[in-house]
């Protein structure tokens, strides 16, 4: 099988034959000198006549550029068809993408390295099979049991008791198995606008020791029965520690200096104590009294409960983690179970604040304590 002619060539033997046909030759013999048939010369000089050796090879050149330009079409249309079938969410992990460039070579029939270019997927890393850990199911199984049991906790806080409990686990994987198992703390009712002042009491002195300042609050619930409740909570704004929660059914200043008076004789008085303006906080009777113990009252302003930032925080965890998660049937089992919490806020609890450790940990107990409480089944 000879070469095929270029069209320089083809071009230089149309103009022998055009010579040869004004020395009087028949197209014949001029057809046979150049070593074609005539069949061809006619076809060449259909394509080619009237061309010149430059004009050739530029119309050869577009040529190409034309054909260049048409993969490139059509290249560019198969990206688009390939980006289509992945455009359903962001393809950020490798497993997403391993997914998705199966998904395509099924699809639209295409090879492997081109679903691998277009969606962005390392073509060693597509091969590459993923082979769990060792301990990944009973990590999982883990998690997964205290997201349970911690109905309000995030993965942050799920992962400072697994370290609690001696697992040795990043919080990146707790991370991803907390994301792959579809677990999700259901958002709050979002909150009232409001007008946040910049000198508020908790701005304005800010504790900075063990016993520098307390503060307490009130809250409020019922039983199963429909009766109210109330509960006064006390804590130290540094430490953040829960000092007491008195449940009754009714309290007053006279209830309010009785439980201050235990906690003096335990913890010794403070230098400040922070309360809005209730009439309990404000009685005379507790103002002389803890005047006479040199206890500086900080008072907020009213209708400014922010200002209290440290308990209104306190009192938010109280109701979220627990009273809006459990059903008391009569004043008594409120009191144990919401001591019962109380205690498991202050040794047990991871304090994101604290730096995921609680507030006051027991040292004389094992790391995996967790003094019990009831939840309310799902």
């Amino acid at each position: 099988m000879g070469k095929r002619a270029k069209p320089e060539e083809i071009i230089a033997k149309l103009r022998e034959v055009e010579v040869r046909l004004s020395q009087g030759e028949t197209i014949a013999h001029a057809v046979r000198a150049i070593g074609v048939t005539e069949q061809t010369f006619y076809r060449w000089r259909k394509e080619y006549g009237g061309l010149r050796v430059g004009q050739a090879k530029r119309m050869k050149e577009i040529e190409k550029e034309n054909a260049r330009l048409r993969r490139a079409v059509s290249d560019l249309t198969l990206d688009n068809q390939i980006l289509q079938e992945v455009v359903r969410g962001k393809l950020l992990s490798p497993s997403r993408k391993r997914v998705a460039v199966d998904h395509v070579v099924d699809e639209l029939g295409v090879s492997v390295r081109r679903a691998c270019r277009v969606v962005g997927q390392h073509r060693s890393t597509q091969r590459r099979e993923k082979t769990p850990r060792y301990d990944e199911g009973a990590l999982t199984a883990a998690i997964i049991a205290l997201a349970e049991r911690f109905g309000r906790y995030g993965y942050r806080r799920i992962t400072a008791l697994l370290r609690e409990a001696g697992w040795s686990v990043s919080t990146g994987r707790v991370y991803r198995i907390w994301r792959r198992e579809g677990l999700k703390v259901p958002q709050k009712q979002p909150k009232r606008g409001r007008l946040w002042l910049n000198d508020g009491s908790c701005v304005r002195l800010r504790p900075a020791h063990k016993g520098h300042v307390w503060s307490y609050d009130f809250v409020q619930d019922r039983t199963h029965d429909g009766k109210i409740f109330r509960m006064l909570c006390v804590i130290d704004e540094f430490t953040r520690e829960c000092l007491a929660i008195r449940v009754e059914r009714r309290l007053n200043s006279r209830d309010v200096l009785d439980t201050l008076g235990e906690l003096f004789l335990e913890h010794g008085p403070p230098e400040h104590i922070r309360s809005d303006n209730g009439p309990e906080f404000i009685a005379t009777a507790l103002r002389e009294w803890l005047e006479a113990l040199d206890v500086r009252t900080l008072y907020i302003e009213p209708g400014s409960p922010w200002e209290n930032g440290y308990c209104e925080s306190f009192n938010s965890k109280l109701r979220d983690e627990l009273l809006a998660r459990e059903i008391f049937y009569d004043l008594r089992e409120a009191q144990v179970l919401i001591e019962n919490w109380r205690l498991f806020y202050n040794t047990a609890r991871p304090h994101s604040s604290l730096g995921y450790k609680p507030p006051a940990p027991r040292t004389i107990l094992p790391a995996t304590f967790m003094p019990p409480y009831r939840l309310k089944a799902a």
